[in-house]
């Protein structure tokens, strides 16, 4: 799923993306997050798989691989 997610200074200013489409993981996050199903977002980004939408929450799941987390301003 890693070869998924592309990242390209050329493309959505370099925020990893879907396949080099310009489907940045964030908004795939965002959609997930806002109470979008996979089926949803599959139906409304017809160019997207749902191999496309696990690769990106596989993505989210190694960036939070992290020591240690401290609070965020507001």
């Amino acid at each position: 799923m890693a070869d998924l997610i592309t990242i390209d200074p050329n493309i959505c200013y370099g925020k990893p993306c879907i396949r080099g489409l310009r489907y940045p993981v964030e908004n795939v996050l965002e959609w997930l997050a806002s109470g979008m199903t996979i089926e949803d977002i599959l139906t409304d980004y017809e160019e997207l798989t749902r191999e496309d939408i696990l690769a990106a929450l596989a993505f989210a799941v190694r960036l939070m691989a992290v020591k240690r987390v401290d609070s965020l301003a507001a």
